[in-house]
């Protein structure tokens, strides 16, 4: 009887609609409670990212003795995307071109690049039949230093023809500058704490516009001059065909060089005497 007394007692206790309403409210803070402290939780929990323990300098491969390990809310971690928190994302991986990372600095992935993103790794990458070329330049003649490596220029020739008129026009259009370096060899754009100044542009060309380069280049009676001219934004982001554009320029350098035809040596072995001769 008692126990039939206390269901029917329960029973009516839910059955009133005040208390389903507060009980309802209870469990609704109760959740809203955990579900905050949760994520008050998760937001302050610290996590091991790693950080530089020496200044590491632009083109540098990063080893496991550069890095320690620190610890940072994981809600700062999860509020930058570009900030990197494995370990295994940068060792062996490289500073990037024109970046420093400081001391104490934890590391972002804009600051990382691999081996075959170095600005040296595409002269190693240039394709078959291609010579790098490089054009002497200056402060002046890279309008202020604004020439960037990946910019695609154009070149033009100035000279002096035979009869003393001045020429000046476009010699090749939409040529790949793969690097800027100053007179010691150094990345002019690399350094973010000190200033250089170019001295040379980079380029890989077929290897007949190369030797038309060349020859240009050894030409000094008539002063010529090659002479980089950039361009928009637009025409480096949708580049056309690296072209010689004028045959009437073309015609004019190998007018004042000689023809050296490419010889194939043969070396030819009969009874263990070793004969070269030029075919």
């Amino acid at each position: 009887m008692k126990l039939e007394n206390i269901l029917m007692s329960l029973k009516k206790f839910f059955s009133n609609k005040n208390t389903v309403t507060i009980i309802g409210v209870l469990v609704g803070i109760l959740i809203l409670y955990l579900g905050y402290t949760w994520r008050v939780n998760q937001a302050i929990t610290p996590i091991s990212v790693p950080y530089a323990k020496v200044e590491i300098p632009s083109r540098t491969l990063i080893t496991s003795d550069m890095i320690g390990y620190t610890q940072i809310p994981k809600s700062m971690a999860n509020s930058s995307s570009n900030l990197v928190t494995n370990s295994g994302l940068v060792v062996g991986k490289y500073v990037s071109y024109g970046a420093t990372i400081p001391a104490n600095s934890l590391f972002y992935s804009e600051a990382l690049m691999a081996a075959e993103e170095q600005p040296d790794s595409a002269f190693a990458d240039i394709p078959d039949n291609y010579t790098i070329y490089s054009l002497g330049v200056n402060m002046h003649t890279t309008y202020g230093n604004s020439i960037y490596p990946g910019n695609y220029i154009d070149l033009y020739l100035k000279a002096v023809d035979d009869t003393g008129k001045v020429i000046y026009a476009k010699l090749i259009e939409a040529i790949e500058v793969l690097a800027v370096k100053d007179s010691n060899g150094e990345h002019v754009f690399e350094s973010t704490v000190e200033t250089r100044s170019p001295a040379e542009l980079l380029f890989a060309v077929p290897d007949d516009m190369y030797l038309l380069l060349m020859k240009a280049g050894y030409i000094t009676s008539n002063q010529i001059e090659i002479v980089p001219v950039p361009r928009n934004a637009d025409y480096s982001a949708n580049p056309g065909e690296t072209l010689v554009t004028s045959s009437y320029l073309k015609e004019f350098i190998t007018a004042k060089t000689t023809y050296v035809p490419v010889d194939t040596i043969v070396t030819e072995t009969t009874n263990d005497t070793t004969e070269t001769a030029t075919e």
